[in-house]
């Protein structure tokens, strides 16, 4: 048992570390455009947390994938906060290139 923890824990810091890395190197005029791709991803990312923490037997097990949802659930969230911020910023404009 320790030692599926241990690799839980292993590839958890090494996706964390790559997803930094990706996210760092993206200019930000195109972070927000990039972010209704992103939302289908954290979307995907819930789905996958669900099914590896419905089979934990372990607390810290359940623990961890409850972390992992919930962390999935605010970067699902906050994605479609910033879309819809840039719509409405988007819609701003034009609305007001026709006056």
């Amino acid at each position: 048992m320790p030692g599926e923890l241990l690799f839980g824990i292993y590839i958890f810091v090494l996706s964390a570390f790559a997803g930094f890395e990706v996210i760092s190197k993206v200019p930000p005029i195109l972070h927000t455009p990039l972010m209704s791709g992103a939302n289908a991803i954290s979307g995907i990312a819930i789905v996958g947390a669900l099914l590896i923490t419905a089979p934990a037997d372990t607390l810290v097990l359940q623990i961890i994938g409850f972390l992992a949802v919930v962390l999935a659930t605010i970067n699902l969230v906050g994605g479609f906060m910033v879309t819809d911020r840039m719509l409405l910023m988007f819609k701003g404009r034009s609305e007001g290139a026709s006056k």
